[in-house]
């Protein structure tokens, strides 16, 4: 296993489950990451066949080195999951586990924390598109601040984007986050989560398109779905879990399964701390 992208699924126990593997299905990782979900599905059941999606070629490529023993019952696509086409091929079932993974985070040269100085990236698929850098050093203060305050719920996005414009150019994480830092009170800057941190969720929502995807993602992925076929949807802040639970609801098609979100037992909690802001939420393919 590459050992720069060990990855700790989380919900992976009631994620399979869910799924209700079956011998010989077909199922849709959309989002594989290091491979862990796929790992579990494909030990669930005999003969079980995958398409494993990511648009982080080194995720995808661990991926592939992690799930090398079920030789050609994978089959791996690198993209957007929203821009995916499957063939003829009908799913099973399909998961997506939303947002940037721990390895991501902890890897300091993409760019998506502020604990290590590092380039202003932020990109999953570092092929394309703006990085957080052309953003924060491109845009006007007026939609610097509706970013902030859209995709990252901070209370104080105009204070911060304002300071942001006065200081430009950044460069890395680290400077920027100095910078959010002195833009917000004292008694801010103090307090249970660091003041740069929904700061760089817009930032990282913005560079990736991450909701726009989601939505898209979600208006298709039913229709590759086998009749009574499953989709789960591993959501990790409220952005994205209004969307899935909203979107979910409103299509006729669909049955949702969950009431409520499933999230991390104390058990997991303990050994995955990074679990703590997961939901789960299910839905069948019962026709129009």
């Amino acid at each position: 296993m590459n050992p720069d992208f060990t990855h700790i699924p989380v919900l992976s126990q009631e994620t399979v489950t869910g799924l209700g593997v079956i011998a010989g299905g077909w199922y849709l990782d959309a989002t594989v990451g290091g491979g862990g979900h796929s790992e579990l599905i494909l030990q669930a059941a005999p003969d079980v066949n995958l398409v494993a999606i990511d648009r982080d070629l080194q995720a995808l490529a661990a991926a592939r080195e992690r799930l090398a023993p079920y030789g050609d019952r994978v089959q791996f696509w690198h993209g957007n999951y929203a821009d995916y086409q499957p063939l003829a091929q009908k799913f099973d079932g399909i998961i997506a586990d939303l947002g940037v993974s721990s390895v991501q985070l902890d890897l300091a040269e993409r760019g998506f924390s502020f604990r290590n100085e590092a380039p202003l990236d932020m990109r999953m698929d570092r092929s394309q598109g703006t990085t957080a850098a052309d953003l924060v050093n491109h845009t006007s203060e007026i939609e610097l601040a509706r970013i902030i305050f859209t995709y990252g719920e901070e209370r104080l996005s105009r204070q911060i984007a304002r300071d942001i414009v006065a200081g430009r150019p950044f460069t890395t994480t680290t400077q920027l986050a100095y910078t959010i830092g002195g833009a917000v009170p004292k008694s801010y800057r103090y307090g249970r989560i660091h003041p740069a941190t929904r700061t760089f969720q817009a930032l990282r929502i913005m560079v990736n398109q991450e909701l726009s995807s989601l939505e898209k993602f979600l208006a298709v992925a039913p229709t590759w779905l086998k009749l009574e076929g499953k989709i789960g949807l591993i959501s990790f802040h409220s952005l994205e879990d209004r969307i899935v639970k909203h979107t979910l609801r409103e299509n006729e098609s669909l049955k949702v399964l969950t009431k409520k979100p499933i999230i991390a037992t104390e058990v997991e909690l303990a050994a995955n701390p990074r679990a703590r802001s997961a939901k789960l939420r299910w839905a069948s393919l019962v026709g129009s």
